[in-house]
Order: structure tokens, then C-alpha cells, then sequence
């Protein structure tokens, strides 16, 4: 297994390697980039007019040329490629064209609040659905599931960001239970330490109930339809038979089996730790991951576009790895070899 794992990691590099590759070069080809912006921005007349074809550029070829050195465009793209990954071994993300501030720090910035919000969804989730998809594959066809099942589906059929909308216009504006946005209240370091607390906890009620929703019903359901499959199994039959307590069965058998796709999927889901949802940290006015990496998108903003993937990538490849650890504690039928 050992060997296995080891493995796993060394194609870590090649693989980073090709998926930074990719999105450089179409960085490098796609329109609208931070030249022609900084192009238009100049050619805009006084009183906000454009200058109309065949008049004079706002700019000369020599500024022209000077914002491609800062840019990093007056050199072919796989030199620039090759350049931006010599800085990354460095520790040097490069700096944002837009804040004019180095990436790294951006990151750091927000990496903590989309940590916050990440970890506390994942583990609200897991820690939810799985009991309650326990529960649903034992009361089956009962009121208890036929009841949780329409909530659930209600609930699954309302995107985050639509009921992030409608949340805080009832909550929020109407009622005043909970705060418009933001992280934490404007009051926050003058606060106690449980007052810190339950400030934070004031502001995160509402759009912790925006993550957990899209992913609550996928998680449920997948845990009871594989739960009771395993109850179905001959395997199951087997241990009643033999006088092995129905509760012992359940928990020592089936439950280790059904906890495999729980398993798989967990790695998957680190990622989302850090990314979360743009469109949930816009409309709570939260500034994370996320949010910085769609703005930057927009932007134009390539050092932070490249420092998101970065992160994001290597994420996303040691949640592959840490779920194929989890499935071979989880299925002893699993060797690595």
C-alpha cells in the first residue's frame, strides 16, 4: 500500500504540471485580457467618449510595448510558462494585476473564511446525512422517511444562491434575526471571546444553511439506497440467520459496507473546503476563495487566476488520494499493490 501511495504522490507534479500548462496557454489566447483593457481604458476620451476608428491612439507603440513587459506578453507563452513555474518553486505566485498586491498574501487573506465555512459544511453534512440516511433505510416507506424525503427533495430543488436571495430578504431585512452579511460585525474586535464567538456564529447561520442544502439530499439519499441494498444482501440473511442481533447486524455489516460511496466521495469534497460558492459569498458579501477566484476570472487578473487553480488542483489531487486511503480502511477487499 505504502508503495502504491507513493506512486500516487510522484504523479502529482506531472499532473499539476499539465493542468497549469493548459490554462496558461488559453490565458494567453483568449480575448479580452488585461492589454486590451488597459488599451480601451486609454482610449476612452474625455466625458467617457470613445475614440471612433482611424483616429490616434491614446497610446504609443512604446507604452504599448512597455504594458507587454508588465504583463508578461512580449514573450511567447511557453517562455512565460516556463517563467511563472520557475517562480512557483520559488514560493513566488506572482502579483495581482488588479489589487497590485502579491498573490500569496490575497490567498492568505481569504483563505481562512472559505476554510471556516468549507470544513464546517463538510463535517455538518457528513455528520447529518448519514445518521439521518441510517434512519430513512430502517423506517423505509414509514411517515418518518416519506416526510424527510419531501423536505429533502424541497430543499434539494431551490439552488443555494436562490435561497441564499430569499433568506436573507425574510431573515435578515423583514425580521432582523440575522445580520444583512459580512464574516463577522464591524464590532468584532472590541468583542469578548464568547462574544467573538457568538458574533461569528450570528453571521454563519445563514449561509451555512446555503452550502449544506445543495449537497444535504445527494448525501441522504446516497447513504439509505446503499444501506439498503446491503440489508437486501445475502450476506445479511446469513447473520440474522445465524442469531446475530438485527442492531449488530446492521451497524457491524451493512453500515461498513453502505460507508464506502461515503468513502469515495469525501476526498472529492476537500476542494470544496477552500472554493466554496462564488455566487453564496457575493450575495452574503462574503469576501473567500471563491469570490477572489471569480473576480479574477472577470478581471482578467492571470497571477491570481494561475495562484487559485494552483491551490485548487493540488486539493483536488490529494482528496483523490485521501479517498482511496479511506476506502481501503473502510473495504478490506481493497489492496493496494
Amino acid at each position: 500500500m505504502r508503495a502504491y501511495f507513493l506512486r500516487r504522490l510522484l504523479l502529482l507534479p506531472p499532473t499539476l504540471i499539465g493542468i497549469t500548462l493548459i490554462v496558461f496557454f488559453i490565458t494567453r489566447i483568449v480575448p479580452g485580457g488585461p492589454l486590451e483593457q488597459a488599451i480601451m481604458q486609454a482610449q476612452m476620451g474625455q466625458g467617457g467618449h470613445w475614440h471612433h476608428a482611424g483616429q490616434a491612439s491614446a497610446l504609443s507603440a512604446e507604452q504599448i510595448q512597455q504594458l507587454n513587459a508588465y504583463y508578461g506578453f512580449d514573450k511567447p507563452w511557453y517562455t512565460g510558462y516556463v517563467l511563472w513555474l520557475g517562480k512557483v518553486f520559488t514560493g513566488d505566485l506572482g502579483t495581482s494585476y488588479r489589487y497590485n498586491e502579491p498573490v500569496w498574501s490575497l490567498m492568505l487573506e481569504r483563505f481562512p473564511i472559505s476554510l471556516f465555512y468549507g470544513s464546517l459544511t463538510l463535517f455538518l453534512t457528513y455528520a447529518i446525512c448519514i445518521p439521518l440516511g441510517i434512519i430513512k433505510a430502517i423506517k423505509h416507506n414509514t411517515w418518518m422517511d416519506t416526510g424527510s424525503s419531501i423536505l429533502i427533495f424541497v430543499g434539494y430543488a431551490v439552488p443555494g444562491y436562490v435561497l441564499a436571495a430569499l433568506l436573507l430578504v425574510f431573515f435578515a431585512a423583514r425580521l432582523r434575526w440575522f445580520p444583512m452579511g459580512g464574516f463577522i460585525g464591524e464590532d468584532f474586535s472590541s468583542l469578548t471571546f464568547a462574544g467573538k464567538i457568538g458574533d461569528l456564529a450570528h453571521h454563519a447561520v445563514l449561509p451555512l444553511i446555503c452550502y449544506m442544502v445543495g449537497s444535504f439530499a445527494f448525501v441522504t439519499l446516497l447513504m439509505k439506497n446503499h444501506l439498503l441494498d446491503n440489508l437486501a444482501a445475502d450476506y445479511m440473511r446469513t447473520a440474522v440467520a445465524k442469531g446475530v442481533p438485527g442492531r449488530t447486524a446492521v451497524l457491524r455489516h451493512a453500515l461498513r459496507n453502505s460507508l464506502i460511496p461515503m468513502a469515495t466521495m469525501f476526498g472529492q469534497n476537500i476542494a470544496l473546503l477552500v472554493f466554496g460558492s462564488f455566487l453564496i459569498e457575493t450575495i452574503f458579501d462574503i469576501n473567500g476563495f471563491g469570490l477572489l477566484g471569480y473576480n479574477s476570472i472577470l478581471d482578467r487578473d492571470y497571477p491570481v487566476v494561475m495562484g487559485v487553480l494552483l491551490i485548487t488542483s493540488v486539493l483536488l489531487l490529494l482528496g483523490n488520494i485521501i479517498s482511496d486511503a479511506l476506502v481501503a480502511l473502510v473495504d478490506p477487499r481493497v489492496k493496494f499493490s
